[in-house]
């Protein structure tokens, strides 16, 4: 009887050391995923600073004001050719009244890059690397404007006007805006002065 409960015992012992044994290699096995994930660059899931500032600058709406317009069949458009280039110096603002626009409060605006109201007119900026844009910009310079609503970045400039003053963009990170920053540097600079705001017809009190 002993011999037959041998060769059952030797199975036993066998099956138990191979499963202490796999249960080892398990535990040992690096853990890579959460290595893998720490190395990704922090660009919001993008593949470098410049393409996540574009992301942010096209859900952002910068465009809508920064980029002239063209007339098409199912109406404006951004214009291509001048991205994020501002008001075109040589276009004039609409012609509306603008005593009547600033007694009752009103906004007007014909492309997005003027608009008129109680404050006067104002023009969107020449947002390309041109001399004439954010080319002698510093990255301090822009997020001290856009964080402070300053013009140009400068310390004791003037306020930026409505609609940009309006504007949420204030309230975005540090990284945020030094993305958004590194993603203009890129674009295809345009000559373009941008035109300085024009003050209000009425007298305020």
């Amino acid at each position: 009887m002993r011999k037959t409960y041998i060769p059952l015992i030797a199975g036993l012992v066998f099956t138990a050391t191979c499963f202490t044994q796999c249960s080892n290699n398990k535990t040992n096995e690096p853990v890579t995923t959460a290595t893998t994930e720490a190395e990704k660059p922090l660009y919001g899931g993008y593949a470098s600073q410049a393409e996540w500032g574009e992301h942010l600058v096209t859900i952002g709406g910068c465009n809508d004001c920064h980029t002239p317009k063209k007339m098409t069949p199912m109406g404006p458009v951004d214009d291509s050719t001048l991205l994020l280039s501002g008001h075109p110096e040589k276009l004039p603002a609409p012609e509306v009244d603008r005593k009547a626009m600033e007694s009752k409060g009103l906004v007007v605006t014909a492309d997005f890059t003027a608009w008129i109201g109680p404050w006067g007119i104002s023009y969107s900026a020449n947002l390309t690397p041109d001399a004439t844009g954010l080319g002698y910009w510093k990255e301090e310079q822009f997020l001290f404007a856009l964080k402070n609503s300053v013009s140009k970045g400068l310390p004791g400039g003037r306020p930026l006007m409505p609609p940009m003053s309006m504007m949420p963009v204030k309230h975005m990170t540090d990284d945020e805006l030094k993305a958004i920053f590194a993603y203009l540097k890129t674009i295809k600079p345009i000559k373009n002065n941008s035109v300085q705001p024009t003050p209000p017809v009425l007298v305020r009190k």
